[in-house]
């Protein structure tokens, strides 16, 4: 029998390497790679159906499968996941000096509402500080921060009336308005380019970022997911093997990756051009173990569970979804 031939997105993240180099193949399968900025690929995803695997935003997944007819099954592969309290930025000027202060002032997230990371640090600010979901004033406003971004017509299932979004259009970015007051808080996973520029009117809530969010994976051992890898679901219900397939060439190629870090471990700083990485390689295997980047169900459960209740309480799916509800059946035991 021949081999599949899949056509597959991703941005070129380390842990995805073997694949895109065939140094890891997927049995029975012939996968050609495109690199791309994740924002882009599922707009060609949604919109042109222009991929047979692709990652996708865990939010828009978990969107999509309340459509009439879900167009994708998961499995539970990460290729992108961060902690996110490095994502709230506030205006220097708005009188915010703790996390409760953002209560009242105006809000603003990337791309749209409901995006993975926008989700995360509303639930944590909800969940340890007190922050009700709803705590802005005025209307929520969404759209690009480094630059303006056009509205997001392919999203799957739109935000709750209660959020009241407003798109700042494609004359102006949340980067911009968050310098100049207009906006005092802002979800992103892009920074702020005024805040790259060391721009005395923007800062993160939070200071000593790296040592909060240390702090916070040793109190609740969560890594926050924001990406998993979706399959069409036409093609997975005609190859049923295709789910337990990719997994594992997923994971062996993140493995591969993983073991060459560890080979290097005495000198990383050597390979990568990132001063003091190989003192922080040991911290980060002191803090979250040998697989600190592991995929499968039960490793990341915590983090699943939190992220799918975070999903439903902000008004973004109908019911809270499990984690096995949600990945390829021939994958929940992997």
């Amino acid at each position: 029998m021949a081999n599949l031939k899949l056509k597959f997105a991703s941005q070129n993240y380390d842990r995805m390497r073997p694949i895109f180099d065939k140094s890891v193949t997927a049995e029975g399968c012939d996968i050609e790679w495109e690199d791309l900025f994740p924002a882009v690929t599922w707009d060609r995803l949604f919109v042109n159906s222009d991929f047979d695997i692709s990652e996708l935003g865990l939010t828009f997944y978990l969107r999509s499968l309340e459509m009439a007819e879900p167009p994708f099954i998961a499995i539970p592969v990460f290729p992108a996941r961060t902690f996110r309290l490095s994502a709230i930025y506030v205006n220097a000027n708005a009188g915010i000096k703790e996390p409760k202060d953002i209560i009242g002032k105006k809000h603003g997230e990337v791309f749209t509402y409901g995006h993975d990371g926008g989700i995360w640090p509303k639930g944590i600010l909800h969940d340890i500080h007190g922050v009700p979901y709803n705590s802005h004033s005025g209307p929520f406003y969404v759209g690009g921060v480094d630059r303006p971004w056009h509205e997001w017509k392919w999203l799957p299932v739109k935000a709750p009336a209660s959020a009241r979004v407003e798109h700042v259009g494609t004359a102006k970015s949340l980067g911009d308005m968050l310098e100049k007051g207009e906006i005092e808080v802002l979800y992103s996973t892009v920074c702020p380019p005024t805040f790259a520029a060391g721009s005395k009117n923007v800062r993160r809530l939070f200071d000593d970022i790296e040592r909060r969010e240390r702090k916070y994976y040793a109190d609740t051992g969560i890594f926050p997911i924001m990406h998993i890898m979706a399959i069409r679901r036409p093609l997975y219900e005609k190859n049923r093997w295709l789910a337990a397939a990719l997994y594992e060439a997923f994971n062996a190629a993140k493995n591969k990756v993983l073991a060459g870090y560890n080979a290097r471990a005495e000198n990383l700083h050597g390979s990568l051009m990132l001063p003091l990485v190989t003192e922080h390689h040991h911290e980060i295997k002191k803090l979250m173990g040998e697989d600190y980047w592991p995929y499968g169900i039960e490793k990341n459960r915590k983090a699943l569970e939190t992220f799918l209740r975070y999903h439903h309480e902000q008004g973004l799916s109908k019911k809270v979804w499990t984690p096995e509800e949600i990945f390829a059946e021939e994958t929940l035991k992997l």
